[in-house]
């Protein structure tokens, strides 16, 4: 894992060896299989207890460890945000509704590498016209921030893309939660931001390895916490959706760890 030849960047950005993505293959494979299988359990009358309850069962099935089980107090495998619900919604027995639209958030460690991944999901597979739209900006936009992710280009350009889209289709950026860096560890510099101009923020260089996950609302970007001290919803209740890949920057681009195997990442293509 090399883990005691750290190189990092002028800001604190741990680089990583081409031969270290190895481990990010593996750990983003399987977070991203996961979410595959767990597709066609997200159906109207289900709770997001049971389906955190299979993901528990499929990591530990793996071999691997839940990044988020212990995690300041979390005790879930899984973050699961339905309709207005922003981020780190909690599993429990509220059942899905036909239409609505859910993010799942998993996170898994294989060998010490860590694989974060999230996706939208609809319970019985129709969205609303709105609804629809809302996920297909929030899926374009990560895939656009992920074309400018390449040496040379900064994170103030991934921001920049994410947001000059959003923004031009009526939505708005999500400010107060952003990407990270990962790899060994959960979370690491830096903080990716799904806004900000052109040109600023650190260099990308090859070697680095975070992730990107847009949040989008259909109404104002404000969100508050709730009781619970986890659970982030839309200030306005407007519905929200969220996407999240983790990326290495290669010499020429980024490679995608989390691509979904059976190609289910986006839940209407």
């Amino acid at each position: 894992m090399n883990s005691s030849k750290a190189r990092l960047t002028k800001d604190g950005i741990r680089l990583y060896d081409v031969a270290e993505f190895d481990g990010m293959r593996n750990a983003g494979r399987l977070a991203a299989e996961i979410l595959d299988r767990i597709a066609e359990h997200v159906t109207p009358g289900q709770s997001t207890g049971e389906l955190d309850r299979l993901i528990t069962q499929w990591v530990d099935e793996a071999g691997a460890t839940s990044a988020t089980i212990g995690y300041k107090g979390y005790q879930h495998a899984s973050c699961i945000s339905v309709n207005h619900v922003v981020c780190h919604g909690i599993p429990g027995e509220k059942a899905l509704k036909s239409g609505d639209i859910i993010n799942i958030d998993v996170t898994v460690i294989v060998d010490g590498w860590f694989g974060d991944t999230s996706r939208m999901y609809v319970a019985g597979g129709k969205p609303s016209v709105k609804a629809k739209r809302l996920i297909d900006v929030t899926h374009d936009a990560l895939m656009r921030s992920i074309e400018v992710a390449k040496p040379g280009n900064t994170f103030g350009d991934i921001g920049h893309a994410i947001q000059t889209y959003v923004e031009a289709q009526r939505m708005s950026v999500v400010r107060d939660f952003c990407g990270h860096g990962l790899g060994l560890v959960f979370h690491a510099p830096p903080n990716v931001l799904h806004y900000g101009r052109a040109g600023t923020g650190p260099m990308l260089e090859e070697g680095m390895i975070f992730t990107i996950e847009p949040m989008v609302n259909l109404g104002r970007p404000e969100t508050k916490i709730l009781a619970d001290d986890w659970t982030a919803v839309t200030r306005d209740k407007s519905l929200s959706a969220q996407f999240e890949h983790s990326i290495g920057i290669t010499a020429t681009g980024a490679e995608i760890f989390t691509l979904s195997p059976a190609h289910k990442f986006h839940p209407t293509f």
